[in-house]
């Protein structure tokens, strides 16, 4: 299993425009990452802030609902988060604008 969630992993940091992954624990901590230190640490609080206040407002719309996905997109990158019932996997590309 690990080393599926590896070979997973080194696939989508493969990707073009791709500038790194991290893997969060349901408690905030990375777990995995492709980015510095410092920046793993700040997504990581952040976007764990960030997702739990989404799954948040999609339940309090519809209780029997929940947040599957979640993407953020700026001038310069985007941010996509897929969280999971034990982590949450966040990665981060470039924006292509046209």
């Amino acid at each position: 299993m690990a080393s599926e969630v590896e070979e997973t992993l080194k696939r989508i940091s493969g990707l073009k425009g791709v500038l790194g992954s991290i893997v969060i624990s349901s408690d905030g901590i990375p777990i995995r990452t492709t980015l510095d230190n410092s920046t793993t640490v700040q997504y990581a609080g952040l976007l764990t802030a960030l997702v739990a206040k989404a799954r948040s407002v999609v339940r309090d719309l519809d209780p029997s609902n929940d947040l599957s996905f979640l993407r953020i997109r700026s001038k310069k990158s985007e941010i996509m988060c897929a969280p999971c019932r034990d982590y949450l996997l966040v990665v981060i590309q470039t924006s292509e604008t046209p």
